[in-house]
């Protein structure tokens, strides 16, 4: 479930396995917070594979608020977090990105201006339109983004039209991966087995990435 700490005056969800090799600051999606399923499955199957986690929530859903923040307070509230874990746990190779919304605020926030030293972004399901309303607009900040990116995307996921997502990340080139989870729709609900397929995923990338 995670150990509760403190970091920029907000409460985060710490899960830090005896030997981290890194740590996923990790950020959750727009209707529901750290607490979630999702973000404490993810966690916990990357913490038995030696991936730390730092989950935190946003300004609206510490306040029970339904509407998500403003993007320019959304970027505030990542920069926080990341600045105060970057002087936490100062020894650990840090990652940033999240789940749907959480990941979309972060890479925002770093293409704003770059999340100091951070090893590279990991999307869980990237919003790139509404359902229905298919899209590219919310993919602008993502070519000025610095760094590796790893997209984790199901094959149903009706956030992310394929056809759209594919192009805009091959535009990005060898630094971005996408890893498409057939059958998973934007919430990785299914099928069985999902979660530690994810979590192999980031691992492996993770290492890859440490090993350069």
């Amino acid at each position: 479930m995670g150990t509760e700490v403190e970091l920029a005056d907000q409460p985060c969800l710490l899960e830090r396995p005896r030997g981290a090799r890194a740590l996923y600051v990790l950020a959750h999606g727009a209707g529901a917070g750290m607490r979630h399923e999702f973000m404490t499955d993810i966690a916990d199957a990357l913490a038995e594979r030696g991936i730390a986690t730092l989950r935190y929530e946003f300004a609206y859903m510490r306040a029970g608020k339904p509407r998500t923040d403003k993007p320019e307070v959304a970027e505030a509230n990542v920069r926080a977090i990341w600045n105060a874990a970057a002087k936490r746990y100062a020894k650990l190779p840090r990652f940033a990105g999240g789940k749907s919304y959480g990941g979309r605020m972060t890479v925002r926030a770093h293409a704003a201006e770059p999340l100091a030293g951070v090893r590279g972004l990991i999307f869980l399901g990237f919003p790139l339109h509404p359902p229905e309303k298919p899209g590219i607009g919310r993919a602008e900040h993502l070519p000025i983004a610095s760094g590796p990116m790893l997209f984790l995307q199901g094959s149903r996921d009706d956030f992310a039209d394929l056809k759209l997502l594919r192009p805009v990340i091959a535009q990005l080139g060898p630094r971005a991966e996408l890893v498409i989870f057939e059958g998973s729709d934007h919430g990785f609900t299914r099928p069985k087995g999902v979660i530690a397929a994810l979590a192999t995923t980031i691992t492996t990338w993770v290492d890859r990435i440490l090993d350069t």
